[in-house]
Order: C-alpha cells, then sequence, then structure tokens
C-alpha cells in the first residue's frame, strides 16, 4: 500500500508539472508595450515649384549618374562600390546586426550543458573495496528554458531585427553619398582641368598682346605704361595656373581615396584632358510622399524608430513574473560501468517562477528610458523626413536658377569675345587704345571662366538633386564575406620566444 500511494503522488506531481508547462506555454504568446505601426506623416502634394497642373513623372533614379555620360565616371562608380571602405564598414555593421539577431533569437530556445569528471579520493574511512584511495566517475546533462511569458525575449528579437533592417538602410545610405561624391568630385576635376586649359590659353594670348605693345612701344606707336600693363595681366593670369593645379591634385587624391586606393592612384588615369560631364536635363522628381520610399536616410530612421519601440515591450516585460523549466540528469559511480545503472542515476525537473517584489523603481525608470529613448527617434525621424523634403527643394531650385545664369554667362561670354576681338584688330591698327584692348581681354577670360564654373555647378547640382531624391546603388551587394580571414583558430600553443618576435616584427 505506501508503494502504490507514493506512485500516485509521483503520477499526480508529474501531471501536474505537465498542466503547469501547457499554461505557461499557453500564456507565453502574449506580449506587453506598444505594438509598432508605421507613423502616418502629413506630406505635401507637389513640390514648392512644380505646376499643380502637370503632375510629375516618378524620378529616374537607377543608374542616375550614367546620364552624365561619362564612362571614366561609370567605372569610378563601379570601382568605389567595390573599393570603398566605408562600405566595407557599413557591410560589417550588416554582418554585427545579423549575428546580433541570431543571438536574441536563441533565447526563445532552451539551452543544454553536458559535463563529466572523474576523480581520484582519499578516505580515512575504510567504506571502499579498494581501500581508502578510489577514483569516482561523474556525468551530468543540463537543460533549462526561460518561458517568455510576456514577451522579453521576442521584443528583443523583434528590435534586432529591426536593427538588421537599418543596417541594411544605412549601407545603402553610405553608397548614396559615396556615389554622390564620386560624381561630384569627379566634375570638379573635369572643371578644374578646364579652367587650366583657359588660363593657359588666355595667358598665351595676353602674351602675344604684350609682344605686339612692346613692338609698337619700339616703333614709338605706344607708351612703356602700356608695355607693363600687358605684361603685368598676362602674369596675373599665369598665376592662377598653380592654385587650380593644386585644386585639381586634391580633387583626384579625394577621388582615389573614395575608391579605396592611395591618393595618387588615379593621377596618371585623369590626366588626359576630358570635358565637363553635361547632364540630360530635366529630370523628373515625382512628388514628396515618394521620399518615404527612396531616401535611405529616411527609412534608416523609421527602423531605428521601431527598434526603439520594441524595446519598450523588453523593458515592461521585466516588471512581470517570470517562469523558467529547469531540469537535470547525474550519474556518479566508482567504475566507468557504473555510471549507466539505475542505482546511480538521479534527476530532477521542475518549474521556478521569479516574481520582482521591490527594487527601488528601478524596472519602471528602465520603461520609461526606452520610451523617451522611442520619443527621441520618432523626432529623429520626423526630423529626416523634412531635412529630406528641404534637399529636394533646395536642389531643385539651385539647378533651375543656375540654368538660367548660365543661359545668361554664354551669352555674356559671346559678346565678351566679339569684344575682345575687335578691339585686337582696332588696337593693332592704332584705331583704339591699349586700355580698351587690356580691359576686353579682362572681361573676356572673367566671362569665360565663370561660364565653365557654372557648367560645373549644373552638373554638381544635378547630382546634389538625385542624392536628395534618394538615387544610389540598386545593385546587389554582397555583405556576408568578411573582410579578415581568420586562420588556425582551433587550438594551438600561442606563439611565444623567437615565433612572438617573429610574429611582432611581421606586424
Amino acid at each position: 500500500m505506501p508503494i502504490k500511494t507514493k506512485s500516485v503522488g509521483a503520477k499526480g506531481a508529474f501531471i501536474r508539472t505537465i498542466a503547469l508547462l501547457l499554461t505557461a506555454t499557453t500564456l507565453a504568446g502574449c506580449v506587453v508595450g506598444p505594438d509598432y505601426q508605421k507613423p502616418l506623416l502629413a506630406l505635401p502634394a507637389n513640390w514648392g515649384n512644380a505646376k499643380q497642373a502637370k503632375p510629375s513623372r516618378p524620378p529616374e533614379l537607377t543608374e542616375w549618374w550614367q546620364r552624365l555620360r561619362d564612362p571614366m565616371l561609370n567605372e569610378l562608380v563601379q570601382e568605389a562600390v567595390s573599393g570603398s571602405l566605408d562600405v566595407a564598414a557599413a557591410k560589417a555593421r550588416i554582418r554585427e546586426a545579423r549575428a546580433s539577431y541570431r543571438q536574441s533569437a536563441g533565447a526563445l530556445f532552451p539551452s543544454a550543458d553536458g559535463s563529466s569528471s572523474v576523480t581520484r579520493n582519499k578516505s580515512s574511512a575504510m567504506t571502499t573495496v579498494q581501500g581508502d584511495i578510489y577514483s569516482q566517475y561523474q556525468a551530468g546533462f543540463d537543460a533549462s528554458w526561460e518561458i517568455d511569458l510576456f514577451g522579453a525575449n521576442r521584443r528583443a528579437v523583434e528590435a534586432a531585427r529591426y536593427g538588421l533592417d537599418a543596417a541594411e538602410e544605412d549601407l545603402r545610405s553610405t553608397l548614396l553619398t559615396l556615389i554622390g561624391d564620386i560624381a561630384s568630385n569627379y566634375v570638379e576635376a573635369r572643371g578644374y582641368q578646364a579652367r587650366i586649359a583657359l588660363a593657359r590659353r588666355t595667358a598665351a594670348s595676353q602674351r602675344e598682346t604684350a609682344a605686339l605693345t612692346r613692338t609698337k612701344f619700339e616703333a614709338g606707336a605706344s607708351s612703356a605704361v602700356d608695355v607693363s600693363n600687358a605684361a603685368g595681366q598676362a602674369a596675373s593670369t599665369e598665376a592662377d595656373i598653380p592654385e587650380l593645379e593644386a585644386a585639381y591634385a586634391q580633387t583626384v587624391h579625394r577621388l582615389s581615396v573614395l575608391t579605396g586606393r592611395a591618393p595618387a592612384a588615379l593621377t596618371d588615369r585623369l590626366k588626359k584632358y576630358a570635358a565637363i560631364p553635361t547632364p540630360k536635363l530635366p529630370i523628373p522628381t515625382g512628388i514628396p510622399a515618394e521620399i518615404l520610399l527612396t531616401r535611405p536616410d529616411v527609412r534608416l530612421a523609421e527602423r531605428q524608430y521601431a527598434q526603439a519601440t520594441a524595446r519598450i515591450g523588453e523593458a515592461e516585460a521585466a516588471r512581470y513574473p517570470g517562469v523558467s523549466l529547469t531540469g537535470d540528469i547525474a550519474t556518479s559511480g566508482l567504475k566507468l560501468g557504473d555510471l549507466g545503472k539505475n542505482s546511480s542515476i538521479s534527476w530532477s525537473f521542475g518549474p521556478t517562477l521569479s516574481v520582482p517584489i521591490f527594487n527601488g523603481g528601478q524596472l519602471k525608470a528602465a520603461v520609461d528610458v526606452a520610451r523617451a529613448q522611442r520619443d527621441q527617434y520618432f523626432i529623429a525621424y520626423r526630423s529626416s523626413v523634412l531635412t529630406a523634403l528641404e534637399d529636394v527643394e533646395n536642389a531643385i531650385v539651385s539647378l533651375a536658377q543656375e540654368r538660367i545664369r548660365n543661359g545668361k554667362l554664354a551669352s555674356s561670354a559671346s559678346h565678351y569675345r566679339e569684344a575682345a576681338s575687335l578691339a585686337r584688330s582696332l588696337y593693332q591698327s592704332g584705331a583704339s587704345s591699349f586700355l580698351d584692348l587690356l580691359e576686353a581681354e579682362r572681361s573676356l577670360y572673367s566671362a569665360e571662366d565663370a561660364l565653365l564654373q557654372s557648367r560645373v555647378a549644373i552638373a554638381t547640382d544635378y547630382i546634389a538633386l538625385n542624392k536628395a531624391l534618394g538615387g544610389g546603388w540598386h545593385g546587389l551587394i554582397e555583405s556576408s564575406k568578411p573582410e579578415v580571414v581568420d586562420v588556425n583558430t582551433g587550438p594551438h600553443l600561442p606563439p611565444t620566444g623567437d615565433r612572438l618576435k617573429r610574429t611582432a616584427m611581421k606586424n
């Protein structure tokens, strides 16, 4: 009868444990904290300077730099995407986010550990067959599972998933900035080349004028003042060349570094003159609402806001009771063969309940911290949207006004060119003073230089508009390959003595 009573009690305890397990598993379906919902922001229907009656087509952002129609630029963009250190760092952050996500997801599953040991013991009591020295063998298996009653672990997984999304958007944002910087610096480099060529042509023409003035002076048809003014103007124009050369070299150095190379790597490659890239205009700008879908920095801010929202639930769940199931099996024996005998095996299994009773308000404060951080990310998201809208509006206005300015500068340069040609002819024939020719040549050089800078500004504004609209790299990026490939990571002896010295010398 006692044996029967013990059996029924054990059976009842087992049933109660199973019932508790099923109840906890059912409760594990609930979560605490706010559920994330993508915010709806009020955006204008059109851009500020757009005609209301003419809706704009969606922006053409795929490989927008190719519409600058420069093969060298296309090559540099490809090389920068594969060689940029900023892109490599962004890919490493994606790998980190993926690993963090897997780490968070692992907390949803049970954990198990095994152990074994063998010891030699000495006892003063003669209780063993072998005498006072004997061996003891032990083996064990421990398992535990934290039941996610109120969704703390699931909120952590949710936050990690949003973090992974944010890391991917960070890579897209890095690519957008990189391609824009490559295009802008390339256009500036070609602009400096054109301005250097203009300065050299102008200086050569002014040297010819100075020689003509000296000839007329020797013939008594000109004054020494005219000779000095002519030589001074030529020298002044030549003085612009070193400054332009330095700016050109710095731009080429920046391009090289952006592609992941040494600063002088592209010097020979870009030495050959090429025209300033001219974009194909006009370009469609779409509607403001498309910014939410195309700008990676806006999407990054939205994912960070979502991640902060999930962390509120993670902090809130810490204020609720927690249940975990633990179990272990242990066996011990004086002989290795005794480990499998029923008499040497013991086991335990059961739930553990933890209830936060008093913590000085720390858990509630942690929730308040998470809510405040969520609010900050929400404000940052709204700010990123406004900044994106501002960038597009500014780029649209700058490009439109620069095109108008370019037309006026082209007309100005054309008139100054005619005036300089006529002034030279009149000066050679003696029908005009040297001051007229001096002023005409100076005005022509200034107008042509301003026209070249305007052409650079148009291309730069075109690049800025595409960046503002969210145009970046739309191809595949392999981010799973690590930058540093570790070798000899298994068990091995650390370098010591001569090996350590050789390793230090190699590094």
